[in-house]
């Protein structure tokens, strides 16, 4: 057992994160969080192929080479559809390749490399503003949770209820349309604000999918505390990609 009790080692790994958080987004330099989104992705990389069952560990370098790319071409989101037709491509020329293995290639892939993308078109505020928005929703979700939580929102995480949720989502649409002030008007604020929190908390579900598919209570350890890499990023998958595809729509 650990010398430190669960809660404890949670909390300081909390506040470690945040300050680090806190640290690279003042900087605000590119190839720095470029580094550090790429250090997140892969480990997550890895947490998806055990949950998916791929035991291809060659995928790895693919996936490297992917978040390299991202590093150079402007427009990272776009590497996301090559790799599909590059999947679609392979599939079509050995039918025997095991379909599974491009699974990692959508989860966490398409997430991580809307994620840069958000960054490379709309600067450190924008993935301010979606931290605010995902961070809020959770905390949101577990207060109005443990207070007056009674109705059960799905199957797949018991633990959550219906009154969490919704108070996650209010709570995170509040302190969100003040984030999002620094990038869009109130009005888009909000918009974008709901829509993330939403798409958030359907990013946990479907990592909750694949937790208790796999026989597993966490996709890893590497954050004490907190369990594996995508058991924190798990909403910003989703809340990526709806910021940037809204963004892009709204503004």
């Amino acid at each position: 057992m650990s010398m430190l009790s669960a809660p404890k080692e949670r909390v300081i790994t909390g506040f470690s994160l945040v300050a680090l958080v806190l640290v690279i987004g003042f900087i605000d330099n590119f190839f720095l969080i470029w580094f550090c989104l790429g250090a997140i992705y892969i480990v997550a990389f890895y947490e998806a192929m055990k949950l998916f069952a791929v035991k291809n560990s060659t995928l790895v370098y693919f996936a490297v080479a992917l978040w390299v790319l991202g590093a150079v071409y402007p427009h990272s989101d776009d590497l996301f559809a090559l790799a599909a037709l590059g999947y679609a491509s392979a599939i079509a020329f050995n039918r025997e390749l095991d379909r599974r293995v491009f699974l990692p290639f959508i989860y966490p892939t398409a997430g991580m490399l809307f994620i840069l993308a958000l960054y490379q078109d709309y600067g450190i505020l924008a993935l301010f503003w979606l931290t605010v928005v995902v961070a809020l929703t959770d905390v949101g979700a577990y207060i109005v949770g443990k207070s007056i939580g009674k109705t059960p929102f799905s199957p797949t995480s018991p633990n959550k209820t219906l009154e969490g949720v919704l108070g996650g989502i209010i709570v995170a649409a509040l302190g969100g349309m003040f984030a999002g002030l620094f990038v869009v008007d109130m009005g888009v604020a909000i918009i974008i604000s709901l829509a993330v929190s939403l798409s958030s908390v359907f990013g946990d579900l479907f990592e909750s999918l694949l937790k208790r598919e796999a026989g597993v209570k966490d996709s890893g350890n590497i954050l004490p505390g907190h369990g594996g890499m995508l058991d924190r990023a798990d909403g910003y998958l989703f809340g990526g990609i709806v910021m940037l595809v809204l963004l892009r729509g709204l503004v």
